[in-house]
């Protein structure tokens, strides 16, 4: 018996620990991240205009510095850890509402709708507000469409299976619609606009883009968390949910109105992104377990912690930016692949 509480006690700590090092690895990246770039910036310089910056104090250091610190990187790893944390959390409630491991945030059309909107709007020549808003309308309307589709076919059951595949028409649709609106477009100027906005990039973020990815965030991961122990029971069988007294059609309503509006979200503002909701729930599963409890708020740091990674490569691997959305996939790929083969059965 005091062998059994000696295991589950040390299990906790270890647990623990790793909720730890989880946290002190995303605030380190964080910190790590403000002094990459063209512009070099010590960790003690970093700290000087960040507290004189807050404080309104008087500055000691060049202006230019202040300029980067706070106009360029801090929108940037602010809007990209939370980009990261968005599609992460999105990922894994999908994951486990459609329990299913290949499932990631554009499973029901949510990115393929917001990339139609955007390339929409550049075609249309809308500024980037209104690309943004035409995007992040045409990401919820194309869940909104997947949803009523499968409840129609599935005779008001909203079965999981009929859902996927209604999504994967959306998708299909408007990624048919994507490849039009390339084909109709200025080959001069509105393609090359279309295409780089569709690789996924960071580059031209500010903060007010960054506080758009941040405050819906926000708005999504909220119910997510304070329903994140329900998430486990809808990981079982529909019918044992419903035995357990769940009431699975209104919880999958409020997973896939929260996961999509930050998946759409994070795609007006930085464009196609994928991989991350995908590969970052496996990992963070492997970390932490499959208990929601643990598994979403370690998805969050961890996506956060990854999309920031990659980003900091895209703007100093070369003397050109390389989209983010390139680089995502080149990573992501092969170590979807990794844990695959390394992972024993079972994913959840």
């Amino acid at each position: 018996m005091e062998r059994k509480s000696s295991i589950i006690e040390n299990a906790k700590t270890t647990k623990s620990n790793k909720s730890f090092v989880i946290i002190f690895i995303a605030i380190l990246i964080i910190l790590i991240s403000f002094t990459i770039g063209k512009y070099p910036i010590t960790i003690k310089e970093l700290f000087t205009i960040l507290h004189q910056g807050i404080f309104s104090l008087e500055r000691s250091l060049p202006d230019v510095m202040y300029s980067v610190v706070l106009k360029v990187r801090l929108p940037r790893i602010f809007a990209a850890f939370a980009a990261g944390a968005s599609l992460a959390a999105s990922g894994a409630a999908y994951q486990g509402m459609f329990r299913n491991p290949l499932v990631s945030p554009d499973i029901l059309g949510a990115s393929a709708g917001a990339a139609f909107g955007a390339s929409l709007g550049i075609l249309m020549s809308l500024g980037i507000i209104g690309i943004q808003i035409l995007s992040f309308l045409f990401g919820l309307s194309a869940v909104a469409l997947t949803y009523l589709i499968s409840m129609r076919l599935s005779k008001s059951n909203g079965t999981t299976i009929v859902l996927i595949l209604s999504g994967m028409l959306i998708k299909t649709l408007f990624t048919a619609f994507i490849t039009l609106i390339k084909y109709i477009a200025d080959p001069y100027s509105k393609l090359p606009e279309i295409t780089f906005w569709l690789m996924g990039s960071l580059a031209s973020i500010n903060l007010q883009d960054a506080y758009i990815i941040f405050i819906v965030f926000i708005i999504g991961i909220i119910p997510l968390m304070l329903l994140r122990w329900k998430l486990n029971v809808l990981s079982f069988d529909e019918e044992e949910a419903r035995a357990l007294g769940l009431d699975v059609k209104k919880l999958r309503i409020i997973v896939i109105l929260c996961s999509t509006l930050m998946t759409a979200s994070v795609v007006s503002v930085a464009g196609l992104i994928g991989w991350v909701g995908l590969v970052v729930p496996h990992f963070s599963r492997m970390l932490v377990g499959p208990n929601f409890k643990k598994l979403l708020p370690a998805a969050v740091l961890v996506g956060g912690s990854y999309l920031l990674l990659v980003d900091n490569l895209a703007r100093s691997i070369g003397s050109l930016e390389i989209p983010l959305g390139v680089l995502t996939s080149i990573i992501g790929a092969p170590f979807f692949i990794y844990l695959m083969l390394n992972v024993r059965k079972g994913w959840i």
